[in-house]
């Protein structure tokens, strides 16, 4: 890809999650993407990131006002994403978001017809089932090597003493276990097995206020309001007829068991946790090699090598669909099917019923 020319790109963005991008697009990935600069609410944020990565830090009318840019990628909490990408739209560039793409779909709808109106890419993470372990599920479910699929099942754990005390957005509005960490594994199970068509759900918030016991945090030892659902129990059934159940209790262990299983007639896929790039993908046969011996596991081989944290890479999968007008993966229309289906969800645990997804 020598001939590339890398999309310039301002980020809008400081927190957290920005490292783990600026490392990525400013190494790794600065042959698909330029940074030119990255702003925060507090500007000291932005210039002591900017200085770190070579960039140059600013405010957001700096990124939306220069024509030489012609990505953003937001990073900043959900709740703001929608008036950043509608601003960020109008100034004529293309958007990659952090995950979720809005806190709606009615507004992510509004959105992606914007962007279309306008001739602009729009992309949105979760961007790890591009990485080696879920390209590598991808390409086993493709090749037939779980024969006819029926069924799966996800089962995640956390800790929200631990993580709302460490991660203050976590007790913002739409910062709940569904939008921040479900997210990652309806996202991996759509590309894998396809669209959602109806769910039933139950819903928990245990401890709506707690005790901050973050020892690194300026509210330790204070009580701390934690309104956002924190246990989710489901059950899915996809357009294709494939049933599944969803079990996330992030009031329990820190450690993500992430246990992640396909179903098919020819074994069982073990999966690794979507929120990583390149855990393990092993495959158990349906038929044992001896009825006297325990069945092993096979692992199998990569099929790609990003299997670092590489995110960022579907902000880089859209900048070469953006110079060779094509379609990228990481795209609006399947973060918008992923979040009708966390709002189908919500409804379900409301109302008590099976709800269809829109």
């Amino acid at each position: 890809m020598c001939d590339f020319r890398p999309v310039i790109t301002g980020v809008i963005g400081a927190g957290a999650i920005s490292d783990a991008y600026l490392s990525n697009l400013t190494g790794r990935f600065s042959d698909r993407i330029k940074v030119k600069y990255i702003s925060a609410s507090h500007i000291e944020r932005a210039e002591k990131k900017a200085a770190q990565y070579g960039v140059i830090g600013c405010t957001n009318d700096v990124i939306l006002n220069d024509p030489e840019v012609e990505m953003v990628i937001i990073l900043t909490p959900v709740a703001v994403h929608g008036s950043l990408i509608r601003s960020a739209l109008e100034a004529g560039k293309h958007v990659y978001t952090e995950k979720t793409i809005t806190v709606n779909s009615s507004e992510a709808e509004e959105l992606i017809l914007l962007a279309k109106e306008k001739g602009l890419y729009l992309g949105s993470a979760p961007d790890t089932f591009l990485g080696s372990s879920f390209a590598t599920a991808k390409k086993a479910i493709d090749d037939g090597m779980l024969g006819e699929i029926h069924s799966f099942t996800a089962s995640i754990t956390r800790n929200n003493d631990i993580l709302t005390g460490m991660f203050p957005f976590l007790r913002q509005p739409g910062a709940g276990i569904l939008r921040d960490y479900v997210v990652y594994y309806l996202t991996a199970l759509t590309t894998l097995l396809g669209r959602t068509d109806t769910v039933a759900a139950f819903l928990q918030t245990p401890y709506p206020e707690r005790t901050c016991n973050f020892p690194g945090s300026p509210d330790c030892g204070k009580t701390i309001t934690t309104p956002n659902e924190a246990i989710l129990t489901a059950v899915l059934k996809l357009e294709n007829g494939i049933t599944g159940t969803f079990h996330d209790d992030s009031e329990t262990c820190l450690i993500d068991r992430a246990d992640f299983v396909i179903y098919g007639t020819r074994g069982m896929l073990l999966l690794g946790n979507p929120n990583n790039f390149g855990d393990p993908v092993r495959f158990v046969p349906a038929i044992p090699a001896s009825f006297t011996e325990p069945q092993t596991p096979v692992i199998l081989d990569p099929v790609n090598d990003y299997s670092s944290n590489c995110r960022g890479l579907g902000a880089c999968d859209m900048a070469e669909a953006i110079r060779n007008s094509s379609k990228h993966r990481a795209n609006a229309e399947l973060a918008l099917h992923v979040l009708r289906i966390i709002e189908a969800l919500e409804k379900s645990a409301a109302e008590g019923t099976f709800v269809p997804v829109r």
